[in-house]
């Protein structure tokens, strides 16, 4: 992975954490846990995928739709 892609990860990474932590009322060490362990992150960080040039919220977005629907729609 190159550094820009891996730099944008992260960042992405870092705000949807953020947004977990803050719609949901769990904390860093769930947040962290509840999103890693997805197939929105997953597909993140894929570079193939372009996902990662997205903004956080997008991202977010599909991230809240995998669990609501169980799966990536």
């Amino acid at each position: 992975m190159n550094k820009r892609a891996s730099y944008l990860i992260e960042g992405i990474t870092k705000d949807i954490i953020a947004y977990i932590m803050e719609d949901e009322d769990v904390d860093l060490s769930t947040a962290i846990t509840q999103f890693h362990n997805s197939e929105t992150f997953a597909k993140l960080s894929d570079e193939n995928t372009g996902l990662y040039i997205e903004s956080p919220a997008y991202v977010y977005e599909i991230f809240k739709d995998e669990m609501k629907y169980g799966r990536l729609r």
